[in-house]
């Protein structure tokens, strides 16, 4: 979702944003890295936050990027000219998608060979660990067989499509290849202290299994990660592994959670996009979104049985490639499942097989 409501958020950096390997300093001991992509979403924010644990002096990071030689090589950028000679002391995941716990292992393994103090250790919270463990070892929902089977049955029929989906069969590990077998566990609740400072843990779910936020109400900052994005909507999809599931309640749920733990002038540091101010008004926005496209999916159920793959050009305007289209039809299904559970639809399978949503 392209945001039609920009002049209810602010910017107070503009458009400044960091080159691959620099960083921009946000506030005393925060610094923002930014990450190239190799999807339509080009880029992800991560954050270096200057720390003290176990009695040494370094930083910890907030997020990866994806496993590839373009990230690598402007990580070790960022080590070489931004790190002030200290190194890594840890390594905060917000959350299990390829973009954020990619490279986990690599970062966590190269500041713990070093042999000069503990490990370098990765923090996430347990379900993500165990999810992003699962995924990069067996098929999911970003491919294969399940994956292709799920899409067939809420209407998605393209032989091609689906013979690319099953191709996909290891998608997420050629991302993340590899998770770190050890971890601490974040939980919602917890405060990380960081540089003199305690960083708020807040659980989020609907993107993700078990989404962690991380807000300073002393520096006035709040690292979103997926859950709150400035210019585009959240993807919240229903996925092969929990195939009846309504993450778009949840998803609401957890983002006024979010807003209501936070100050109403925190400087909201998102994954995607530019840091900006006006996290009330965007959570509103982001309900208005999807009211409107429920309202969407109920007409054009009152109209005739809908499947998901039905619902895609009432949702989704523009033009889609694959790599859209499996999280559109995910997201398709989340909006209808909300109202499916809801009780405001039922659902049906046809003689085809396939899922198609009616009125109540």
């Amino acid at each position: 979702m392209a945001n039609p409501d920009e002049h209810e958020l602010t910017y107070p950096l503009a458009d400044a944003r960091p080159q691959p390997g620099a960083t921009i300093e946000l506030a005393d001991g925060v610094r923002w890295v930014r990450m190239p992509l190799p999807f339509a979403l080009d880029h992800i924010n991560l954050w270096l936050l200057r720390d003290r644990l176990d009695g040494r002096d370094g930083w910890t990071v907030v997020d990866c990027g994806i496993t590839d030689e373009a990230t690598r090589r402007a990580w070790e950028q960022v080590f070489a000219d931004e790190l002030e000679g200290l190194p890594v002391l840890r390594v905060v995941v917000t959350h299990m998608h390829p973009d954020h716990v990619g490279l986990a292992h690599w970062l966590t393994q190269r500041f713990s060979d070093a042999g000069d103090g503990p490990e370098c250790r990765l923090w996430m919270s347990a379900t993500d660990w165990n999810a992003a463990r699962l995924s990069s070892q067996a098929t999911t929902s970003f491919g294969g067989d399940s994956a292709a089977a799920f899409f067939a049955s809420h209407g998605l029929t393209d032989p091609d499509s689906l013979a690319k989906v099953r191709a996909r069969s290891n998608y997420y590990g050629s991302m993340v290849p590899q998770v770190p077998t050890r971890f601490r566990r974040l939980m919602d609740g917890m405060a990380l202290h960081i540089g003199g400072h305690d960083w708020r843990c807040i659980a989020g779910y609907g993107h993700a299994p078990e989404h962690i936020s991380l807000y300073c109400a002393a520096l006035g900052l709040l690292i979103s990660g997926d859950m709150v994005l400035p210019r585009i909507s959240t993807n919240v999809s229903v996925i092969d592994l929990e195939p009846e599931a309504d993450p778009l309640t949840l998803y609401r749920r957890s983002i006024d959670r979010l807003a209501s733990m936070a100050a109403p002038d925190t400087l909201v540091l998102p994954s995607h996009g530019l840091p900006f101010r006006g996290l009330p008004a965007r959570v509103a926005q982001l309900h208005r979104h999807h009211e409107e496209r429920l309202a969407l999916v109920l007409k054009a159920c009152a109209h005739a049985p809908q499947s998901a793959a039905d619902l895609l050009p009432l949702l989704f305007r523009r033009r889609l490639d694959l790599h859209q289209t499996t999280f559109a039809i995910g997201e398709a299904i989340a909006h209808a499942h909300a109202l499916w559970h809801g009780e405001q639809l039922d659902r049906h399978r046809d003689a085809g097989g396939v899922w198609r949503f009616v009125p109540a």
